[in-house]
């Protein structure tokens, strides 16, 4: 069974921010490997202008694009700090947070921040250890990296590989980080078709992975169709290096949305992009390509869908997933050219290259997903800047109004309201102007999460910003303590 209690939530007042540890970088293993653009990624709102004093910038008037990486904000928002990206051209990805840690995934390993005092973070180590995309989660004092590019061995000195060599590998790697200054690589899990993102189920015993992984194209011979279910490892809590695949449970045994000719423009399903569960109320939903489901995750190694939906008019791949506090609706991202295209912007309109609001009615095996109403950001972006729906997390307000925290890669970091699922809008913005004016780039916010009284976004090249929301709507959360995150599972909030 799943335990009720996974995540430590409690409501306090703000105390002052711990002081922060001193700098101490620490490297590991051999030097990085050249990154590559991950194909499944990489492929109300308007004040007029104003200075802001306190944190830079200002707000943007109504149509206006910023100028070259001008930073720009919603006068609620404010720009606390940024640590820049510590290597030139390397591809910051995904975040997760335990006590006063912040821990930052990157296409060359992941770093560790000490953010108890948010105002100034401190890099405690950074591990070089190669491979796309290098998601992380964390628990107790385990790390757990995903890699989704060809690997010649499961090594950190491993170097990239055709995917056709046998000896390639992907998959899990597993890390104790109870020495925060020197984390050991302690375990690795191959999976079929690699790990392209992974979601932690705790139960009391042991921790689960559903490791999610797809074939983009029929280019990429290592993940071939049929690949309609993910891996399930299982992580012994007292024994973390036996560690293995357990179950690979088949989620869509009549193939998936078939795609293209049959729903052009629309991916076909073979494999899930992300998860996330919800396990105070042994839920899951899925973003898989081509479908949304909603399933049952009561039996952790026996996953077992209650609902699927498809959007084959506006929803081109089905990429991340967000519950809300009563777990009566999840947003569902639209991946729209693989976070590698301009699409925000006239051309692609409010509807494609967005969120897709559903809310979950009937009770148990007759709970389904009923569409209510797309969400974009109503700021337009240039030509030359990668703009879609991306990671985020739910602020924890309460009081039954729903509110989250998105990236938009050069779209920037917006804070919703999504409390009426028909009629969604923006309370909140940053972002900064393009990186490029000439030709189009690649960067902005990854991943933006709120925890503890701030926003986190790793930027795909400027680094770690920290932001502070300072909004009626929000300042409730503020009272929520949390002593771990890993967005994708979902916390009860008290």
């Amino acid at each position: 069974m799943i335990s009720k209690h996974t995540v430590r939530v409690r409501r306090r007042s703000l105390g002052a921010a711990v002081a922060a540890a001193g700098l101490l970088t620490t490297l590991f293993a051999a030097g990085p490997a050249a990154a590559t653009p991950d194909p499944g990624d990489l492929s109300p709102g308007v004040s007029r202008p104003e200075a802001d004093p306190e944190a830079g910038g200002r707000a943007l008037a109504p149509g206006e694009i910023p100028g070259q990486d001008e930073i720009v904000h919603s006068a609620n928002v404010k720009h606390v700090t940024n640590i820049p990206s510590t290597y030139a051209g390397v591809i910051n990805t995904d975040l997760a947070f335990q006590g006063k840690y912040a821990y930052a995934g990157n296409y060359n390993g992941f770093t560790i921040y000490d953010i108890g005092n948010p105002k100034a973070p401190k890099t405690v180590s950074q591990v070089l250890c190669p491979g796309g995309q290098n998601d992380v989660s964390v628990q107790g004092d385990l790390l757990f990296l995903s890699t989704d590019s060809s690997r010649s061995d499961d090594s950190c000195n491993s170097v990239s590989q055709p995917a056709t060599e046998k000896s390639s590998w992907e998959g899990i790697k597993i890390f104790d980080i109870k020495d925060k200054k020197n984390p050991k690589y302690i375990k690795s899990v191959e999976t079929n078709c690699g790990s392209h993102t992974h979601t932690l189920v705790p139960g009391e015993r042991d921790l689960y992975l559903y490791v999610s992984s797809y074939s983009p194209s029929e280019a990429f011979p290592d993940c071939q169709p049929p690949h309609d279910g993910i891996s399930v490892i299982k992580v012994p809590k007292k024994n973390p290096t036996q560690a293995a695949v357990v179950a690979f449970p088949v989620l869509f045994p009549d193939g998936g949305n078939p795609g293209a000719p049959a729903n052009p423009g629309v991916s076909k399903t073979t494999g899930c992009h992300d998860i996330t569960v919800l396990p105070s109320k042994k839920l899951a939903a899925g973003a898989c390509m081509g479908d949304g489901i909603l399933f049952d995750i009561s039996k952790p190694e026996q996953p077992r869908v209650i609902d699927r939906v498809q959007d084959n008019v506006n929803f081109a791949f089905w990429h991340s997933a967000t519950f809300n506090e009563k777990a009566d609706k999840v947003v569902f991202t639209d991946e729209l050219g693989g976070g590698g295209g301009a699409t925000c912007n006239e051309a692609t309109g409010p509807n494609r290259g967005a969120d897709g609001i559903y809310d979950i009615t009937g009770r148990g095996d007759q709970r389904k997903l009923v569409f209510r109403s797309y969400f974009k950001i109503p700021r337009p972006q240039a030509d030359t800047e990668n703009c879609v729906a991306h990671n985020g997390s739910l602020i924890p307000v309460g009081g039954g109004r729903d509110i989250m925290v998105q990236s938009w890669y050069q779209g920037g970091v917006s804070v919703w309201d999504f409390t009426d699922s028909a009629r969604p809008k923006e309370i909140g913005y940053f972002e900064r102007g393009p990186l490029t004016t000439d030709q189009l780039g690649l960067g902005g916010s990854w991943s933006a999460y709120y925890y503890n009284g701030y926003v986190y976004s790793n930027d795909i090249a400027k680094g770690l910003d920290v932001l502070r929301i300072d909004d009626w709507r929000t300042e409730s959360a503020k009272w929520v303590r949390m002593d771990r995150l890993n967005v994708q599972s979902q916390p009860e909030y008290h």
